[in-house]
């Protein structure tokens, strides 16, 4: 009846079958297939009974890593942002080495806002250029902002998916006193990921700050007049809209704003998987720590969609998505820019 294209794989899986299983290696393959649900919530768009299956896996997780019965590569990236605060296991003191040339400041009390770029853009050195064009856009139009540096730790959003919560919890408090200590009222965030943990998730902890997606902060300032792109940028553009800013909340028409105002590009859209019926990248809910068969691979199938529109650039608005777009696009042996929206805007300027 209904095509889900983020299935890849086999859907026996059942919690009787994983519960009376004896055997290890069934055990750990049935395990696994819990740990292949992406979290893209695309199946609630669709499913004629409203049966919340994200929500059923997310509380068959938190059993499995109370057990401590989960993924080992998962396993490690949540000690990883329990000890050092981000899920590469990078030192908090490089937290910040992407703005070293950027002048940007540390936060302080007063300041309108705090750029929180997300784990990806301030360690990553292909995704800091994400980073580095927000910050560029920030200064040039004389925005109030800072960040926290080496203060700054991983908003936990991917560890609370995978299941384990009592680490969630603790990065969480340790955030929000963070937060609170410095005075932060306004948080802008490059990572759709922080902005849905940050927005929907905080303020069950007490967070009491407002938090907005870099391009829900861009394209109020290009609806004021404030920022107005002047370069040619001469080429088609895709955009790709990463599930957690569009599916679970609603984002969908400030990152096409972001690119429509700009002089020359010719805005593409991927006929009937566009909007909430946008195609998972596969990175969400821990999968993209996971390891992904060729046959199972979901950016696959969401990246010819994108590239049969005939662009010359994806533009995505999600770290995620393009660390796994790059990666599944060289594994490929396909060539496509991909680009962060905030990169294209930046350079139209």
């Amino acid at each position: 009846m209904y095509n889900f294209p983020v299935y890849r794989f086999s859907l026996e899986t059942s919690m009787g079958m994983v519960a009376s299983s004896e055997d290890k290696d069934e055990l750990a393959a049935e395990i696994d297939k819990i740990y292949r649900c992406v979290g893209c919530d695309a199946c609630l768009t669709q499913c004629p009974h409203g049966i919340d299956t994200p929500s059923i896996l997310r509380a068959a997780r938190r059993l499995l890593v109370d057990f401590g019965s989960y993924p080992e590569t998962l396993k490690s990236t949540a000690q990883k942002i329990k000890n050092v605060g981000n899920p590469l296991g990078e030192p908090a003191e490089k937290r910040a080495d992407w703005a070293i040339d950027l002048n940007v400041p540390k936060f302080q009390e007063g300041m309108d806002h705090l750029y929180f770029p997300c784990c990806l853009p301030a360690y990553d050195s292909r995704i800091q250029n994400v980073a580095k064009a927000t910050a560029k856009i920030l200064q040039q139009y004389n925005i109030s902002f800072g960040i926290l540096g080496e203060k700054e730790r991983c908003c936990g959003e991917a560890i609370r998916k995978v299941g384990a919560e009592k680490v969630f919890t603790e990065v969480c408090k340790t955030n929000i006193k963070e937060f609170s200590g410095s005075g932060v009222k306004n948080v802008l965030v490059s990572s759709p990921h922080c902005f849905t943990t940050f927005k929907n998730e905080y303020p069950e902890f007490g967070a009491d700050f407002e938090t907005l997606h870099i391009t829900q902060f861009l394209s109020k300032l290009i609806d004021e007049g404030t920022i107005k792109p002047s370069k040619e940028f001469n080429k088609k553009v895709v955009y790709h809209d990463p599930c957690t800013l569009g599916r679970k909340n609603g984002v969908y028409e400030e990152p096409r704003n972001c690119l429509k105002c700009i002089p020359g590009l010719e805005l593409l859209e991927v006929e009937e998987f566009n909007r909430n019926l946008s195609v998972c990248c596969g990175a969400g809910s821990g999968g993209l720590w996971m390891e992904w068969e060729k046959n199972e691979r979901i950016a696959d199938v969401r990246l010819k969609q994108l590239i049969d529109t005939g662009a010359d650039i994806i533009a995505v608005a999600c770290p995620y998505c393009l660390q796994m777009f790059e990666e599944t696009l060289k594994s490929m042996n396909l060539e496509i820019q991909v680009l962060d929206v905030t990169e294209i805007l930046y350079e139209s300027l």
